[in-house]
């Protein structure tokens, strides 16, 4: 490997089209706590074409929502955006879902039974109304499935066998 001069930091804000800012603002506030980051607000009022960042925890993270145009059509971000949380915040969005809250990648509406079995974190993948593919994981596996799978009978989704993970572990030092 050839040695960096230098390494990056944490990821600082992801670059999201929308048809209208004010109603995903909105829909981002109401849904997933987000709020308009008002030391960025120069970007959102100051000149046509700039973002409104909005964070869910004080502005450290931000999605930079640009609203679509002609020459910068809606594209979704169709590869997704994870976010991790605690076990208690896990729980708490489980717990939040219900036909109204969010949508599954499918369209369907997103349930507490939706949840993902990745085996090193649990997750839940939906998306906003205009297609943005979102995550959200928690890598504290075991309080995941206590607080969660087991107190509330949850019968998870998963993506590949469950041996899997044990084959894996059993060929590591």
């Amino acid at each position: 490997m050839i040695p960096s001069p230098f390494a990056l930091g944490r990821i600082d804000h992801v670059h999201l089209r929308v048809p209208n800012r004010a109603d995903a603002v909105r829909w981002y506030g109401e849904r997933l706590g987000f709020e308009p980051v008002e030391r960025f607000r120069f970007w959102a009022e100051g000149f046509d074409g700039g973002p409104v960042q909005i964070s869910a925890d004080g502005g450290k993270t931000t999605l930079a929502l640009f609203e679509a145009t002609d020459t910068h059509p809606m594209v979704p971000q169709a590869t997704g955006v994870a976010f991790s949380v605690d076990v208690d915040a896990f729980v708490a969005f489980a717990r939040s879902l219900s036909n109204e809250t969010l949508a599954s990648i499918d369209g369907s509406p997103l349930r507490i039974d939706d949840v993902i079995d990745f085996d090193l974190c649990w997750a839940y993948e939906f998306a906003d109304p205009w297609g943005n593919r979102f995550e959200v994981n928690c890598y504290d596996y075991q309080g995941v499935q206590k607080a969660l799978i087991d107190a509330f009978d949850v019968t998870p989704q998963r993506y590949w066998p469950a041996e899997l993970i044990d084959q894996w572990r059993s060929t590591q030092p």
